[in-house]
């Protein structure tokens, strides 16, 4: 439920009668957005402020707006503080990265009028709330509250201050159909190049249809699943109109992964666990079609499919590792600058980014969103190359277009950082993030040695090189004796995980452990002679776990059921070599794999039935 609270307007000159027919207004307009009370008057913030354990919803009483605006801020999908803004080059706010932060000289937003408080940040309300009322967002914001921006976008909204302002907003608002507004905002405002004109011209209909056939986001997001499952499955066939096939329901597959996001908005239907059922399912999609078009190669009796295809699953897991890091990263430097990070490569780099960003439509702006493949071009490219040429050319493509984007996002994120001089693992559970299992938090990090990812970057290598050399068959006679020795390197690692991850480069430490672990695997399946699908199969499990994480920290879901990691990535690969060692690595992969996919489900499950609350 939500408590809102009506606050004087700045500079409110309306006539009485206009002024009590506009707070009747809002008031109703509060109520249809889930308000359970309306309160105003002296001391009615401060009280609510101290008193309640729901959101609040703070609105000046001298706003025009659409309802609609209201209700979004109401909903806020994770439920955080969330503000309206108006885009204006002359603000005093600045908009970035979809949070809001003061503006110093470089303001593109001013305050709306109205701002939910989450009940987290009702302490921080409470301590500005005998500040002037009338500055509350800058005193939020001084306190070091970070909302989120609820830019007005097709809608209008306005803080009116005499008859005539009040009639030009009045009519402002009267001329948008609403509905038809709220619809194409359900559509990403920035979205990739393809999504945008291949999908987004089109799919909003999808949208509309499925909210009158009364479906949930998290249904659409199960059809697309099935979608995806039986384009992997015309992969597998591999015949020339199994792949067209494949390529057409991939496509509606996406189109189907977008109306599901563009649903929840459209409705306001946001479950906890919904933004993460979404990010899990397009992992899974994406990999299912990887190992339908390496089955489908295989069956043509193409080499080095499934050698590509885990190829691509590493390197694209290793990628969203990094953009998780580098999203969290960024969000600590914006709100918590630092002057010296100011000048330098890093810093022109961000300006010249932000200048592209800002530059929408631009050619220059479609290649910087293009040239980190996105999902929709990842997806494009895959059914295009499955319906006119074969599996193993998709998947070679998606390794090259793939390493191209790595490595450019790479090095231009590193600098970036470097010029931001924050840390960010160090603000949360570290060991949680690391992944680290007892091995490595009861006995390896008692060395606690220094330079954390300068382990985990030479445990990535050494597994690298491994690979390499297991497949160009350099080490065949003393292969078992190799992988022993870069296990005990990988494992190494665990020697500085109890040291402050606090470096502007090591958010890159997940990304590493995940490579080496990955790699490792990799490694251990050619030395033990496992199927590549195995293998395939360990490595798709392996992802689900890491990626379920990342995308809890990402979607603000709840962590879910307090559990005990007792195995993590230097449990899993410490089992590996020893089945190794025994003869046994068929039998050692496939059985991880049940284990982690079974321990994955019985997780997810246990969380969603108990919306993740803690046991």
């Amino acid at each position: 439920m939500t408590l809102a609270v009506l606050l004087p307007g700045t500079g409110n000159a309306l006539d009485p009668a206009d002024a009590a027919r506009l707070s009747g207004e809002l008031s109703e307009a509060l109520r249809a957005a889930g308000a359970s009370s309306v309160e105003s008057g002296p001391g009615a913030l401060r009280e609510a402020a101290r008193q309640t354990q729901e959101q609040v919803l703070v609105c000046a009483d001298n706003l025009v707006a659409h309802p609609s605006l209201l209700w979004m801020l109401a909903t806020e999908p994770a439920g955080r503080t969330t503000a309206l803004v108006i885009a204006d080059p002359a603000g005093d706010l600045r908009e970035e990265r979809g949070k809001i932060l003061p503006a110093n000289g470089d303001g593109n937003v001013r305050y709306g009028g109205a701002i939910c408080v989450a009940p987290a940040d009702l302490p921080m309300l409470a301590a500005v709330a005998d500040d002037d009322e009338k500055e509350l967002l800058p005193a939020l914001l001084r306190a070091g509250l970070m909302p989120v921006a609820t830019p007005l976008r097709l809608l209008k909204a306005d803080l009116v201050h005499d008859t005539a302002e009040l009639t030009t907003a009045r009519a402002q608002v009267a001329a948008v159909d609403e509905d038809k507004a709220r619809l194409r905002m359900a559509v990403k405002e920035k979205d990739d190049f393809f999504t945008t004109y291949a999908v987004s011209t089109w799919s909003p209909l999808v949208t509309k249809l499925s909210a009158r056939l009364g479906l949930t986001p998290s249904g659409v997001t199960a059809i697309s699943v099935l979608f995806a499952v039986a384009a992997a499955l015309a992969f597998w066939q591999a015949s020339r109109p199994a792949m067209i096939v494949g390529g057409i329901l991939l496509y509606l597959g996406f189109v189907l992964d977008c109306v599901d996001g563009q649903l929840a908005r459209y409705t306001r239907r946001f479950g906890a666990f919904g933004g993460w059922l979404d990010t899990m399912a397009d992992r899974a999609k994406e990999y299912a079609a990887y190992a339908g078009l390496a089955a489908g190669a295989e069956r043509m009796g193409l080499d080095y499919a499934w050698p590509l295809a885990i190829t691509a699953i590493v390197l694209q897991t290793v990628r969203h590792m990094t953009d998780a890091w580098y999203g969290a990263l960024h969000d600590e430097a914006a709100a918590h600058p630092r002057p010296q990070a100011a000048g330098g490569v890093g810093a022109r780099l961000s300006a010249a980014s932000t200048r592209v960003q800002g530059d929408t439509g631009s050619v220059a702006y479609w290649l910087k969103r293009i040239v980190v493949f996105p999902i929709g071009e990842r997806w494009a490219l895959m059914a295009v190359l499955a319906i006119f040429f074969n599996g193993r050319v998709a998947l070679a493509a998606m390794v090259v277009c793939g390493l191209f984007a790595a490595a450019y996002t790479l090095a231009l994120r590193s600098l970036r950082a470097l010029s931001m001089r924050v840390g960010v693992l160090d603000k949360v559970d570290t060991a949680r993030f690391r992944d680290d299992g007892p091995l490595v938090r009861r006995l390896l990090s008692r060395a606690n040695l220094p330079a954390p990812l300068a382990f985990a970057a030479l445990a990535a290598v050494a597994a690298l090189a491994l690979v390499i050399a297991l497949l160009i068959g350099w080490i065949e006679p003393h292969a078992k004796l190799a992988v022993v020795v870069v296990t005990v390197l990988v494992l190494a690692a665990g020697l500085s995980a109890r040291a402050r991850h606090d470096g502007p480069l090591d958010w890159l430490i997940p990304a590493a452990l995940r490579a080496a672990e990955l790699l490792t695997v990799l490694a251990l399946g050619v030395a033990g002679g496992v199927p590549t699908a195995v293998t395939y199969l360990l490595i798709f499990a392996l992802t689900l776990h890491h990626y379920d994480l990342v995308a809890r920290m990402e979607k603000s879901a709840p962590e879910g059921r307090p559990r005990q990691n007792w195995l993590g990535w230097d449990g899993r690969v410490l089992l590996l070599v020893i089945t190794l060692l025994l003869g046994v690595s068929d039998w050692g992969v496939a059985a991880l794999a049940a284990v982690v996919i079974g321990s994955f489900l019985a997780d997810a499950i246990a969380d969603w039935r108990t919306g993740g609350a803690r046991s």
